[in-house]
């Protein structure tokens, strides 16, 4: 077993996550990152800014980047979308 952590990148939840996770192994901790992201993905998106990003990361116990999960919004070169 390894010990992980999440770290998110704003909002109500950011910062990194004091108490590490254990889990079996990267696939395991993917699979729980995920798991999570989806759980967040709906309100992070309705309250997402114009040319802002959103991220939630896995550490590994060094709290070195292992995988990175993020949301981008963007302008267009007219300064709106579409529509």
């Amino acid at each position: 077993m390894s010990l992980y952590f999440f770290r998110i990148s704003t909002g109500r939840y950011s910062g990194a996550s004091d108490q590490p996770y254990e889990f079996e192994n990267r696939a395991a901790a993917w699979t729980e990152m995920t798991r999570v992201c989806a759980s967040l993905i709906g309100s992070i998106a309705r309250s997402l800014q114009p040319n802002a990003e959103w991220y939630m990361d896995l550490l590994d116990e060094d709290k070195k980047l292992i995988f990175r999960i993020s949301l981008l919004s963007e302008t267009g070169a007219s300064g709106g979308c579409a529509g």
